[in-house]
């Protein structure tokens, strides 16, 4: 198990290095086109840690995904959903903090993707920013996802959904897709070794936006993901 970890982090490194000049070179593209691109690396990644780590994934409610655009609410365990998500959803783009930005090579190449890179500390700036860079990517036919724990929660583990992503959904109008996965189990948070087995990903029906306040959407959001957990965990 260690040495198949340790293979499938070597290959990710050798791999990503070379992607990222190519990724900028993509930097004339238009948005939707250089994410097709730079989304390669995540789709290739999943195919490396199936064939080093026998990891791989099943998918609950496929039918549930509606017509973009809409915001993905998910749980956030690992680094996996953020492979992952790349190849079951459309073109989106993520809101995180900005320091991921400066990140060598791995950072530089999510700088490609048009995400909407923000910080936390400069509180309402923060939220005017989102929902600014929000609307512009729907408009360039992006999907958001943004993880409402704010940080990656060990399995079994319940943190506190902040209320910026149902706020945003409220304020543009478009539908929030709660989406539970057990990747934790797999590929667990700082941890080097990963374990074969297949995640499950559930996705649950689009919750509207337009008649209800950002905290009646936070809890409505929380409740399906929290007790979808309880259905998934292993």
């Amino acid at each position: 198990m260690l040495l198949r970890s340790i293979l499938f982090q070597l290959g990710m490194w050798v791999f990503t290095i070379p992607f990222t000049f190519l990724a900028i070179l993509t930097f004339p593209a238009p948005p939707i086109l250089r994410y097709k691109f730079i989304s390669l690396w995540a789709k290739t990644m999943l195919i490396w840690l199936k064939w080093t780590c026998n990891i791989s994934f099943k998918i609950k409610g496929s039918k549930n995904i509606p017509k973009a655009p809409y915001i993905i609410l998910s749980k956030h365990q690992s680094a996996w959903e953020t492979l992952a998500f790349q190849k079951i959803f459309p073109p989106q783009v993520w809101v995180m903090k900005q320091e991921l930005l400066f990140v060598p090579f791995f950072g530089w190449g999510l700088a490609m993707t048009s995400p909407i890179a923000i910080n936390r500390s400069s509180g309402k700036k923060s939220l005017n920013q989102m929902l600014q860079q929000g609307i512009d990517r729907i408009k360039k036919g992006f999907c958001i996802v943004i993880f409402p724990e704010g940080t990656r929660i060990k399995p079994k583990g319940i943190g506190k959904y902040h209320i910026g992503g149902a706020w945003l959904a409220s304020q543009t109008k478009i539908p929030i897709l709660p989406v539970a996965h057990n990747a934790g189990f797999f590929w667990s948070k700082n941890s080097i070794i990963k374990k074969s087995g297949v995640i499950t990903v559930s996705i649950g029906k689009p919750i509207a936006s337009d008649k209800l306040k950002a905290d009646k959407l936070n809890q409505k959001t929380k409740k399906w993901i929290e007790q979808e957990m309880l259905k998934i965990n292993v």
